[in-house]
């Protein structure tokens, strides 16, 4: 049986309180915020959590690359830059888990040192404070979690695999090595 670590339902939930959390944080705004969706992890909870927003906000998307399986290789790199700049203008970064902070770190310092953002602000999904190798601030969060375990549904991955589940699991062993013959599998067709 799957460790359940958020159920559909509670996703749900999650975005609907997170939502109106921002809504009420944003609204005196002078310029339109813009919410940046970390790809591709947060790309589910991302276009699950802009319509609970009940305010006018601006969209984009980076990507960063810091995974390799189930372990962080410690190395962050920017794949895709912004199309939209957030000169003046409040950034919220839409992620679906923070752990060693690494790459929130990272892309923080890149926003601050290419743009004039007015301020950022983290929204994740999980926030795995346990795990913290690089201080960072989450502003909002759907769950902290206390202990370290990979996490896979929901936009989470392992190997590209899983993304479309509608839910957040920790894969036992046995899920990891059926993945893994499904991708060798794969690759030999």
């Amino acid at each position: 049986m799957k460790e359940m670590v958020m159920s559909q339902d509670e996703i749900q939930s999650v975005c609907q309180k997170l939502g109106s959390q921002l809504t009420q944080a944003l609204i005196h705004e002078e310029k339109i915020p813009l919410f940046v969706g970390v790809m591709k992890g947060a790309l589910n909870f991302f276009y699950s959590l802009i319509p609970n927003v009940k305010m006018e906000i601006f969209t984009d998307f980076v990507e960063t690359s810091s995974y390799e399986g189930t372990q962080s290789t410690g190395t962050v790199t920017l794949t895709k830059d912004l199309s939209f700049s957030p000169d003046g203008r409040t950034v919220v970064i839409v992620e679906d888990v923070v752990d060693t902070g690494l790459s929130m770190k990272y892309l923080i310092a890149y926003l601050k040192s290419h743009y004039k953002p007015k301020r950022i602000l983290i929204c994740a999904l999980f926030n795995k404070q346990a795990m913290r190798k690089e201080e960072v601030q989450v502003d909002f969060s759907g769950m902290v979690l206390k202990e370290n375990k990979f996490l896979v549904g929901f936009g989470l991955d392992y190997r590209e695999l899983e993304r479309q589940l509608p839910y957040v699991y920790v894969p036992e062993e046995k899920d990891i090595q059926e993945m893994d013959a499904l991708l060798d599998q794969d690759k030999a067709i």
